[in-house]
């Protein structure tokens, strides 16, 4: 299928201008693709050759525009840093509607970096070339790690000059996603005291994104223990991959539970439960220990705005099931990065003892992962000398072993197994930094072969140690600007 063809259906516009405003995409000057993603082209149903198509380079630099669009800029409040914003709203992209792929599935279309909208709060309703190649990989990676996220399908670069805290290059990235509604959309109608419209808007999400709660007795209630669901689900996602988002605001939590809004996100290099990767993030509110936390917070935040809809006290007895939903789902992530086939009694222990360890030595998270996927059961103890606590090192190898041997199996089946979860290669941000370094200067090759790389991250591939090894000490513990 051509870019054309895409058929629409903009369900989301129908709800009513108490939801958005109309606006036209502002285009960026002398766009050029910097990137585009294959398998967003495919989940789309798009011929791979629309890649090399001008005219899909200018509707993603909103110069040009589907026939069949609806450019729209969504309106939300939310809590940020804990405090209440009345007001947010979509104040650099825009939602260019709904299609739907070959399998009836809705996606979403949103060009980010799109212009000027009412709810830009003095913003320029730009996007910077370097925010939206971060945004682009870290999607696209999660993704490939089979993380529930938003997709990318391509990054426009241009001549169009961006103020931030210098000058910088204007791009746009067109995100792909199942929904674009958040947390901070019902908080809006809620505060507002708006509740046929928070009701209006529950109905919307029912019909569209959650039809078995639909079906249920009670839906509203229904709606919320499915989002609880799909957040603890995504959290034990992050907190096994050692994702760090960096500002789990209630307006960048996804209703449908992708990870959503990428700004200054980070992947640990070595293992630092406190790590901060926001340099705005003064007091640690969404450092990589508290995301769990913040999680909760967030529920709850969205819970009081469901309270018009569904009993209060059921909505405290539905949030108290957050946290035994993420510990359950993380352990059974662990147990398969650890490749144990089994669940048995200890195995919790086992993971908080090895994740203790990682911290003391502040070893690096992803390597120490793989060099256990690709050591065979007689050579385990060797794995002691990667590490500062050498004799805890070889206590936990010892009782890892000793674990191993109770499952069924052969070892090549459980390294196989193990190679399949446990990354060769990671998106790290010193290497997301030179790409970005290279791209401001038009040379996209070395994007382009770190995004293929990424693509494919549990696979060894011929020429890309570089990729693969472990970050130089000035590479660690960057912290990244929420300006973008």
């Amino acid at each position: 299928m051509r870019w054309a063809e895409l058929p629409f259906d903009n369900h989301f516009a129908r709800l009513g201008e108490a939801f958005y405003t109309r606006v036209e995409p502002t285009p960026l000057r002398e766009p050029q693709l910097a990137v585009v993603s294959p398998s967003v082209l495919e989940l789309l149903g798009l011929d791979a050759d629309t890649a090399n198509d001008p005219a899909l380079v200018s509707v993603c630099a909103g110069a040009q525009r589907w026939a069949d669009s609806d450019p729209l800029a969504m309106i939300y409040a939310g809590h940020q840093f804990g405090g209440y914003n009345p007001q947010l709203g979509d104040g650099r992209g825009l939602l260019l509607g709904q299609v739907r792929d070959a399998h009836g599935s809705s996606w979403d279309l949103h060009l980010k970096g799109a212009g000027l909208t009412p709810y830009s709060r003095m913003g320029d309703g730009r996007a910077v070339l370097r925010s939206s190649i971060r945004e682009f990989l870290a999607s696209e990676y999660l993704a490939a790690l089979g993380i529930p996220t938003t997709r990318a399908l391509c990054v426009i670069s241009s001549n169009s000059p961006v103020q931030r805290e210098q000058l910088e290059r204007g791009a746009s990235l067109l995100r792909v996603a199942p929904c674009h509604l958040r947390f901070g959309h019902f908080e809006l109608f809620y505060y507002r005291q708006q509740f046929d419209r928070l009701k209006q808007l529950a109905d919307y999400a029912l019909e569209h994104y959650f039809p078995s709660a639909q079906q249920q007795a009670q839906p509203y209630a229904a709606l919320y223990t499915e989002v609880v669901q799909r957040t603890a689900n995504l959290l034990a996602y992050w907190q096994a991959y050692g994702f760090c988002h960096g500002v789990m605001n209630t307006d960048n939590m996804a209703l449908t539970g992708q990870t959503f809004d990428f700004g200054p996100y980070a992947f640990l290099d070595d293992y630092e439960p406190g790590y901060i990767c926001n340099a705005s993030d003064d007091y640690g509110r969404y450092a990589f220990n508290r995301q769990v936390d913040i999680a909760a917070w967030n529920l709850a935040a969205f819970a009081q705005a469901l309270t018009p809809l569904v009993d209060g006290e059921q909505l405290r007895s539905l949030h108290a099931q957050f946290l035994p939903q993420y510990q359950n789902a993380f352990l059974a992530l662990m147990r398969q990065r650890l490749g144990l086939s089994s669940a048995l009694a200890g195995d919790d222990e086992l993971t908080r003892d090895w994740l203790s360890l990682l911290a003391r030595s502040q070893a690096d998270f992803h390597l120490s992962h793989r060099r256990l996927s690709s050591t065979p059961q007689a050579e385990l103890m060797q794995q002691a000398e990667h590490f500062a606590d050498l004799t805890g090192a070889r206590q936990w190898l010892s009782a890892y072993q000793q674990r191993l041997q109770q499952q069924p199996g052969d070892d090549s089946q459980r390294m196989a197994a193990m190679q399949a979860v446990n990354p060769l290669y990671v998106l790290r941000n010193h290497l997301a930094q030179q790409v970005i370094r290279a791209a401001e200067n038009n040379d996209f090759a070395p994007l382009r072969r770190l995004h293929r790389v990424l693509s494919q991250p549990f696979s060894a591939q011929p020429g890309c140690d570089d990729l693969s090894s472990a970050p130089p000490e000035d590479g660690k513990r960057l912290c990244i600007s929420c300006s973008s």
